[in-house]
């Protein structure tokens, strides 16, 4: 049976730095040598790979640079030592639901989510602080950023006072970069081959967040930057111009893979369908029958049609030529489907486009509020599910999400992930297309930012308590629709695993204190549940439990991995627990390699811990493990 400690891999977050030199490995083994600190890349058979175009840092090159960007690359290739501890309490059906609240800081959540979720996620919004001067920008710690975190969110005592980041700092837009830099290079890992990631923001760092993206995500996977009309009425009070617009800026995971899905017409495309000649086939809409060519460069294009109103023949200009040639025309005159203008005596015929025979029209890169909402549309819905109180500023209309999850999303397996979560629109819009179309799986990361003069005490719980009453309203009304509506709520926290931290005055007392790996006060749950992000399992994955020898065990994901985290096996237990977990296991009959997992401290020696794991070897279940 192998000990896990807080050093080990498995009870670790990804290491991207050693998935990265894996990937390396596989492309040109030859990179890859031993140094004396173990696996090392060798730079000299690099630089011969790429015919020497390296640079160091002393050399120029093009790129956006900034104090700290170097520290920030670092900080996201280092693995957390974070956990995310489950609250059934704070859920919505927390047994049937696919979707995520967390609540943490989401540079520590995107690290620990990345073995669960890597190459899964079809969409990414965020509407991350736009650095005006009054926005919060987390000031993440290298050194320690758990304990960081939470000092920063007052769960612990002398904690630091969280301010904004103001222009007077110094660091203004160095600080944002730093901030925003880390978390975007861990969301690329999520995002599926055929995904792709929103970002609202306006010009204050729109240049600067284009530039770190075209360097995370490749500037060929740029796709758009879209204008949002987000005001309805102008600002007179503004000092220069009324800032009537944000921008949705996109990239995709890999742009020649991603396509946005095409869109209903609106209700002023759709007005411009009608049916003067009452055709049995509906409303249309008119287009030129003639292209721009010459009939010296298409002359079988360039004949005369008769128009069966007059009986006259028409030519088309000496600058032009008919779309199509006589054959097609003949059937299209056959089957009504030129015009020739109300009293037919038009001097050239247009083509009929029936609106039943149309595909959905291509997304434009101009979003009008008349479409996806304005900004006081989104004030006013999220007071109306808080009885008239304003509890959050600036969020973001339902609308606009609606509609980038609807150029994204096609199947309810589909999962979205917004670690600026804010009010929660993202959750509430997902939920807000069960009346009519597929909701999606959300995982929703918030920062449990404190509040003043607000009746919520933190930005997390105004989070939660959106997702509880939109759900709620939807669900009354659509009465019919039996879809997802919860959520299953995860907190960050200190790792359950015991982390080796010796006090030199008392050597004694932590070594008895640390002949027990877990901390002292977590539950099965909390133990279970970071279990499924060290091994990368969904954290909705479906749990089965039994009570086997006295002892609770858990299966996860039909076998893939049992637990027992009782904190004491007697000796003359061992066997009957043994026997029942490899009946389950048989019954299970679990497709690949399964993990069993004990408490380390609950054997009462070494000889029962041996026995317990000879016999399930003995049946095939050859990982076995203890905390």
């Amino acid at each position: 049976m192998k000990k896990v400690d807080i050093n080990n891999p498995e009870a670790q977050s990804a290491d991207l730095v050693a998935d990265n030199i894996a990937q390396l490995k596989v492309l040109f083994p030859e990179l890859i040598t031993e140094g004396p600190d173990g696996v090392a890349v060798n730079v000299d058979v690099l630089k011969a790979l790429v015919g020497d175009k390296s640079i160091n840092d002393a050399d120029e090159k093009y790129g956006l640079n900034w104090h700290g960007k170097r520290r920030a690359r670092q900080l996201a290739l280092t693995p957390s030592t974070g956990t995310l501890r489950p609250c059934p309490e704070e859920s919505v059906d927390w047994a049937t639901t696919q979707n995520l609240m967390i609540e943490g800081d989401n540079l520590e959540v995107l690290k620990l989510i990345q073995k669960s979720y890597a190459g899964k996620v079809k969409l990414i919004f965020i509407d991350p602080p736009y650095n005006t001067g009054k926005d919060f920008v987390y000031p993440d710690n290298f050194q320690d950023n758990i304990k960081n975190y939470l000092e920063l969110t007052g769960q612990v005592e002398d904690g630091q006072k969280i301010s904004s980041n103001t222009e007077a700092s110094g660091r203004f837009h160095t600080d944002w970069l730093n901030m925003m830099y880390p978390r975007l290079k861990l969301a690329r890992n999520l995002i599926k081959e055929d995904g792709a990631i929103f970002i609202s923001i306006d010009e204050n760092e729109a240049a600067n967040l284009l530039l770190i993206m075209n360097e995370i995500f490749g500037e060929e996977n740029f796709v758009l930057s879209a204008i949002w009309r987000k005001r309805v009425s102008p600002a007179n009070d503004a000092k220069w111009f009324s800032s009537d617009h944000d921008l949705v800026i996109v990239y995709a995971k890999n742009k020649d893979i991603w396509r946005p899905n095409k869109l209903p017409r609106n209700a002023q495309q759709l007005s411009n369908y009608k049916n003067p000649d009452n055709d049995p086939r509906g409303l249309w809409n008119s287009a030129t029958y003639t292209c721009n060519k010459s009939k010296d460069e298409r002359p079988n294009l360039f004949y005369a049609i008769r128009n069966p109103n007059t009986g006259e023949d028409v030519w088309p200009k000496e600058t032009a030529v008919w779309k199509y040639g006589p054959e097609v025309t003949a059937e299209q005159l056959a089957d009504n489907r030129l015009y020739w203008g109300a009293d037919g005596k038009a001097a050239f015929p247009r083509a009929k486009l029936f609106l039943s025979e149309m595909d959905d029209v291509v997304p434009r890169s101009v979003w009008d509020y008349e479409d996806v909402g304005h900004t006081q549309e989104a004030t006013t819905e999220l007071k109306a599910l808080f009885d008239g109180s304003q509890v959050f500023d600036s969020p973001k209309p339902v609308r606009l999400i609606k509609r980038i999850l609807e150029l994204c999303c096609d199947s309810p397996d589909d999962l979205v992930l917004d670690f600026f979560a804010g009010s929660g629109t993202t959750g509430h819009a997902s939920y807000s297309r069960g009346g009519s179309e597929n909701p999606v799986r959300f995982i929703l990361v918030q920062l449990p930012e404190p509040l003043v003069n607000n009746s919520f005490q933190r930005i997390s719980d105004i989070t939660k308590e959106r997702l509880r009453r939109s759900a709620a309203k939807i669900k009354a009304d659509n009465p019919e629709w039996q879809g997802d509506s919860g959520f299953r709520v995860f907190k960050l926290d200190r790792s359950n695993i015991r982390a080796w931290n010796p006090n030199p005055e008392n050597l004694e007392a932590t070594l008895l204190d640390y002949e027990d790996h877990l901390l002292e006060g977590r539950s099965e749950a909390d133990v279970l549940y970071e279990l499924l992000l060290k091994l990368g399992l969904d954290l909705c994955v479906p749990i089965e439990q039994r009570t086997i020898a006295g002892h609770e065990v858990y299966t996860v994901g039909g076998g893939v991995l049992t637990a027992c985290l009782a904190e004491q096996i007697k000796r003359d237990q061992v066997e009957a627990l043994a026997q029942g977990i490899t009946g389950w296991y048989q019954e299970l009959a679990p497709v690949g390699n399964t993990t069993c997992v004990f408490r380390d401290s609950a054997f009462a020696d070494d000889v029962a811990k041996t026995n317990l794991a000879a016999i399930l070897e003995q049946y095939g279940i050859q990982n076995v493990r203890s905390l």
